[in-house]
């Protein structure tokens, strides 16, 4: 038997619209990827509709609300308690393309339909009270630049940018970034002056004092996963070279390894 294929298409306000071949008494299930171990928990169904320019196929959209958990959804056909696992077709993300340059409000809810490693159809989510979406990250021998530019929340003059090391939460630096006249965008600069540890460093926003940190990542566009496709080089900073690089979730990191 033949998997069946399901298109979609995204609009500018993050609804989806799944086509799939018209079939009597099926409806489409997106299901929240379990972490390994643990129990599945997330299921949201859609009623299929048939299309009237095509008597062949049937639609469902998924409209910007309900809000779905970050995470990775797997995309189904179901009949009754009998799930089958779709395939992808074509999927229409132009709308997704130039998302970084629209303001966004808090919270964020950013959803990116995209083909798995395994070919089946998934569709990314995040779900962030507020969200600093990277843009440029400019690398030299000696420099290492990020600019970003921040939705969902009010940026001051006393915002700092925060590293962070992961294998100890209590070990931070802290720069203050050049913030435009906008109010919005902000970039910062690694240079010899910051002294990094060797290890994995992860990179916050506090846009004002006593504020929730919020971390750097880059969600706003059509790309679901790119760690193994935005590669940067490193810079010498400090005496160890400092890699930026996207973690599996689109947050943007740095890799520090010393040179002697």
């Amino acid at each position: 038997m033949t998997t069946p294929r399901a298109g979609c298409a995204v609009d500018a306000d993050g609804r989806i619209t799944f086509e799939v071949p018209r079939a009597g008494g099926l409806r489409l299930l997106l299901r929240l990827r379990p972490k390994k171990g643990q129990p599945e928990e997330g299921l949201h169904v859609l009623d299929l509709a048939t299309d009237p320019s095509d008597e062949g196929r049937a639609q469902a959209v998924l409209g910007a609300d309900p809000v779905l958990a970050e995470g990775r959804w797997d995309v189904y056909l179901l009949q009754g308690t009998e799930r089958t696992r779709l395939r992808p077709g074509p999927r229409d993300l132009r709308a997704l393309v130039d998302g970084q340059l629209r303001e966004r409000r808090g919270p964020l809810a950013v959803r990116v339909p995209y083909a798995t490693k395994d070919g089946f159809l998934a569709v990314r989510t995040w779900l962030r009270p507020a969200h600093a979406e990277v843009g440029r990250v400019d690398v030299t021998d000696r420099t290492l630049t990020i600019a970003a530019r921040l939705h969902g929340s009010p940026l001051t003059e006393d915002a700092r940018v925060e590293l962070r090391l992961r294998r100890d939460n209590g070990v931070t630096r802290t720069l203050e970034p050049l913030v435009r006249a906008d109010g919005r965008a902000f970039s910062y600069t690694l240079d010899d002056a910051l002294d990094l540890a060797p290890g994995i460093w992860d990179m916050f926003l506090r846009p004002a004092p006593g504020a929730a940190p919020i971390r750097l990542a880059r969600l706003l566009d059509d790309v679901a996963d790119r760690k193994e496709v935005f590669v940067y080089p490193g810079a010498g900073v400090g005496g160890a070279v400092v890699r930026p690089y996207y973690t599996v979730d689109n947050d943007l990191s740095l890799e520090v390894k010393r040179t002697g």
